[in-house]
Parts: structure tokens; sequence; C-alpha cells
């Protein structure tokens, strides 16, 4: 197989920050995304219905000239989120989820929820009108070691809420480990994961064997090898629960290169190409539609893009090393394999 149509994918999971940095880094998702579920974690967080209608103006206004990307907006779930003006947002097709980061788990989470009673309210509204909780599945205690954060959090948060909150809808985003692609795939219709390009790709010795690799530093960590064969294995096996959420995070190498450096692959510009590699290897690119473009929309009750995107298999393909923005460079994600895989149309 040379060629490859797919409906056009949607990305569950993406960061595209603010100001300069949007602008330069839109264009990177528009080029192949019909949508894509827009992260809240600004400063200030994205968290009442007036600021994520502000914030899709400002996305909007910087979309490509005859780009028909949507972005499909969520909130930022506080301790002091209005249940109110969570459903207000929702009725109108304002909010499309509800993004729970537990406090200081990863960039800009410092106003995340700590006392998960005091959410109570919020995701019992949220199961009454079907929004789906999108969640960043690890604990904070510092006496757990960061890669078992997810296997926790499972233990000691997710199970739990779903138990209390029965009918909640929820994603747990960019999973990393065999323990939450197990969870996921033997739990119900209610409970789905995004996976992203760079776990498909990367284990742990990628970060720290013969040096430290700050550009594949990212949150949650990555695992074992073990854990990265769990996720390919899910990815590809057909199986809906699964889709594509890139978690594609933008920093600026000035930033990512510091002795404490930001969490973040940047993934947007070269995703397609990477998962044709991905899914080919397994013998399963009849399967990649439903990862990348039809599993998603099921998940979130939405009707599938009208339009197609064709890859074409060949020579490999020369992405750009970078992303310029006014602020300096952003390095876009190394798979360390050539990608023969383009797409043409």
């Amino acid at each position: 197989m040379n060629t490859l149509t797919l409906i056009r994918p949607d990305d569950w999971h993406l960061h595209l920050r603010d100001g300069a940095m949007l602008r330069a880094v839109l264009p990177e998702t528009t080029r192949h995304f019909g949508r894509a579920i827009i992260m809240p974690n600004l400063v200030p967080p994205v968290a009442t219905g007036a600021q994520a209608a502000e914030y899709r103006d400002r996305i909007m206004a910087a979309k490509p000239l005859n780009s028909k990307f949507q972005p499909l907006m969520t909130l930022y779930l506080t301790e002091e989120t209005d249940v109110r003006d969570l459903r207000a947002g929702a009725e109108i097709g304002l909010i499309s989820a509800v993004k729970l980061y537990p406090a200081g788990a990863t960039t800009n989470s410092a106003s995340g929820v700590a006392d998960f009673t005091k959410v109570k309210r919020v995701l019992e509204n949220m199961a009454q009108i079907g929004l789906p909780l999108c969640v960043h599945g690890e604990v904070t205690d510092p006496q757990v070691d960061i890669f078992d954060r997810e296997a926790v959090f499972i233990d000691r948060v997710l199970d739990p809420i779903r138990r209390d909150v029965p009918g909640l809808r929820v994603v747990m985003e960019h999973i990393t480990t065999r323990d939450a692609a197990d969870y996921v795939r033997e739990a119900d219709d209610n409970l789905a994961a995004t996976i992203t390009t760079h776990h498909l790709v990367i284990n742990r010795n990628h970060i720290l064997v013969g040096g430290i690799k700050p550009h594949y530093y990212c949150l949650p960590v990555a695992k074992r090898e073990e854990h990265r064969r769990a996720l390919v294995a899910a990815a590809t096996s057909g199986d809906a629960s699964f889709f594509l959420g890139t978690d594609s995070a933008p920093h600026l190498d000035s930033a990512k290169l510091q002795p404490c450096g930001c969490a973040g692959c940047f993934t947007a510009t070269n995703t397609l190409s990477i998962l044709a590699e991905v899914f080919e290897a397994e013998g399963a690119l009849d399967r990649l539609e439903g990862f990348t473009s039809r599993h998603g929309p099921g998940f979130y009750r939405l009707p599938l893009n009208s339009d197609t995107v064709t890859l074409t298999k060949g020579e490999p393909v020369a992405y750009p090393t970078a992303i310029d923005t006014p602020d300096g460079p952003v390095t876009v994600f190394d798979p360390g394999m050539p990608l023969h895989w383009r797409v043409t149309e």
C-alpha cells in the first residue's frame, strides 16, 4: 500500500498557548486536523464561559485564511467552578469538555483540584448533561514515584470518582502505562483514553540514555518499553475506547533547555507521518482511520469530518526541525526514524 486516504483527523488533546505562540503554532494543526480539544491551562486559566469564548475568538482570528478548523473549547476545573456557568456554556455548544488537573501535576496546573469533594456537585451536573471530563491522570503526592503516578491515580482518584458519580463520561488523557490501557479496555462505554504520538514512539531510555534529551521530556513522563508496547497495542487494536490526542505542547527552546526545563513534546507538525509509520509496522494501516478520525467523534457524540486527507508513501519526508516564533524557535519532535508517509492532499 503506497496511498492511504483517511477521513480528516481530529486532535482530542491540544495545547495552543496564546498570543505570538498561538499564531505561530496553530497552522501546524490546521494543516491536517479538522477539530481539536483545546487545553485551558493558560495563565490565568480558562475557567469560565466568558474566558472560553474570548480564547476561542483569539484562536479563530489566528486561523490561516480559508481554514475550516474548529476549536473545541474546555473549561479548567477548579474548586470554585460555577455549575450554572458550566451548564450554560455546554447548552450553547461553547464548551465541549471540562479539564481536571490535579493541583501541581503539570504545566500551569497550580489552580487545579486538591480536594475532590469540592467538585462533586460539578461532576454530578456533568454526568446529568453528558459533558465529558478530561483528566490529567497523575497524583501529585511527593511520596509517589513519578513513574507510578498514573497507576496510583487510577486507584486513588479516578476509580473512586467513577464509582461516586455514576454515568460521568471520562477521557483519561495521554495514558502512558499498561495499567491505564487495561483499565480503560475493561471499563464501560463511559470511559475512553487518548494516546499521544510521542508515547507510541519513545520510552524512558530515549530521555535518559546517552545524555538527557530535554525535547523528549513530557508529563506524564514516558515509561518502560513494556508500557510503550502496550500503548501501541491499544492504539492499533481497533478498540473505539482509544483515540488520538497528541498533547502537542509547544515551548520555546529557551524554556526547554533550562536547569528546570518545561515538559512537553511538540508533535503537531509531523504526527500523521509518524502514526502511519507506527501503524504500518504493526500491520494495522487499516485501523489508522479509526484511531485518528472515527473513535474520538464517536465518544464526543459529534459527526465525522466531511472531507479527507491522503498520505502517500515514498522517499523520507524532510520536516522542519523547528517552528519559528517572534520569541524564538520551538523544536519539532524528532521520532528518531525516517518518515516515509507524507500528507499530499
